[in-house]
């Protein structure tokens, strides 16, 4: 596989000139129109979720069984099988219970109950099930789910029956879902069906994070992600509690166009292609990002974060200037612009990162702090070990799915992480 580790004197510092960025201005592998994503379930796609709540930031917090690692050498794992869905896309914690909750692609979360025993049984009834306004074509689907921090809302991100993307709430009654509550928070419109990113999930600051690719096509033909007047090609920050004035939400105030002038003020980074999982590292609240590239690399973002918060605040990616670190059909790179800390080509089977966790679980001592994510088509599990912005250590976890199929992570309550096949379903990742 050709793979570049990138100098951490490449990577600018997080904020960004935001006046600068104005001025300026999943999936898929080597799509050339809207239908040739690859990257998910069914034929394209692996698209969104992540755990309901987070942790403290505090790196002394308890889940650090062991030291960081410095390498990958001596690490052992393997898969051991949860349960079995139908295409499952993403998963979910929720306060209050150790469930996980798990996302079908048709439009349908399930519950997991513990069985105090290190395993879990599926609920004989689904959580809830909107497929009726879901559509499932190319890269669409029911794409992310997560929980308030309190458990008591439940946030769901879809593709409707139109092929459009919506963002919903719902009231939480007990431990069931009150339908009658659905409140929209987003309705935007898709020309095309793919690289709709569609990730949700609340950041160490309390606020809801959304992930939204460039819009589709190839090459991104609406030219959406430098342009901080659209929302495609970003990843939003917004506030679903602190609506008023008949708002659905409102915006964070150090959002970096929140008063709206130069940009939407949801807007919190930019410049992704399809952000196919991002995730907060609950001990450190560094933000890491895989963004799938469109024909030659993959790239994996870390935007540490400052004092404890405001990963990536401001930041700019780069897409569609620049793939990865290279220049993007005549692109010039975007002054201030992240590099990623880590990017791979093509060559060797790769051909749609699927982003996933830093490990803070006590279960394997050995793996405590390595970044785990892998690929779509390859469908193999990587480990990532980092310090102060450079790699130490990136390769092969050993375990693998079926090509094609490696669509997410998830992380449960206690910092274990779990693999989501759209073929082998919910996978934990142990000790071999």
């Amino acid at each position: 596989m050709n793979i570049r580790l990138l100098d951490a004197s490449r990577r600018p510092a997080v904020r960004v000139a935001f006046a600068i960025a104005v001025l300026l201005g999943a999936i898929g592998c080597s799509d050339t129109d809207e239908g040739s994503g690859s990257t998910g379930p069914d034929d394209s796609v692996p698209i969104s979720g992540g755990s309901g709540t987070t942790s403290s930031v505090d790196a002394g917090s308890e889940g650090t069984a062991a030291a960081e690692a410095t390498s990958l050498d001596g690490i052992e794992v393997q898969l051991t099988p949860v349960a079995s869905f139908d295409s499952p896309i993403a998963m979910a914690t929720r306060e209050g219970t150790d469930d996980l909750y798990v996302a079908e692609r048709a439009g349908r979360v399930q519950v997991l109950t513990s069985d105090g025993d290190d395993g879990f049984e599926v609920g004989d009834e689904a959580l809830i099930d909107i497929s009726d306004n879901v559509s499932t074509e190319s890269e669409l689907g029911l794409l992310g789910l997560t929980f308030s921090p309190d458990g008591s809302r439940l946030y769901l991100s879809h593709s409707d029956a139109d092929g459009n993307t919506r963002l919903v709430e719902y009231a939480m009654d007990g431990d069931a879902v009150d339908e009658s509550t659905e409140r929209e928070l987003f309705y935007l419109e898709d020309e095309f069906g793919n690289h709709n990113g569609g990730q949700i999930t609340f950041g160490p600051d309390g606020y809801l994070y959304y992930a939204l690719g460039d819009g589709g096509g190839a090459g991104d033909p609406l030219q959406s992600a430098q342009d901080p007047t659209q929302l495609f090609g970003k990843i939003l920050r917004i506030d679903p509690f602190g609506a008023t004035d008949g708002e659905a939400y409102s915006v964070p105030a150090d959002n970096p166009f929140a008063d709206g002038v130069d940009g939407r003020p949801e807007i919190y980074l930019y410049g992704v292609r399809n952000p196919w999982r991002f995730s907060f590292d609950r001990e450190t609240a560094d933000l890491w990002i895989g963004d799938v590239g469109q024909g030659e690399w993959e790239e994996v973002d870390l935007l540490p974060a400052a004092g404890g918060a405001g990963a990536g605040l401001g930041a700019n990616l780069g897409w569609s200037e620049v793939e990865g670190t290279h220049p993007y059909e005549g692109g010039t790179e975007p002054e201030g612009a992240i590099a990623p800390i880590f990017e791979y080509s093509h060559e060797d089977g790769g051909c749609s990162v699927t982003g996933g966790y830093v490990y803070r679980g006590s279960a394997i001592p050995d793996l405590q702090g390595t970044y785990v994510f892998g690929d779509y088509c390859a469908g193999e599990l990587r480990g990532l070990v980092e310090q102060d912005g450079e790699v130490l250590a990136e390769g092969p976890l050993g375990p693998t799915v079926t090509e094609g199929s490696l669509v997410s992570f998830g992380q449960d309550d206690d910092g274990e992480l779990y693999v989501i096949s759209n073929t082998a379903g919910l996978l934990r990742i142990d000790p071999a």
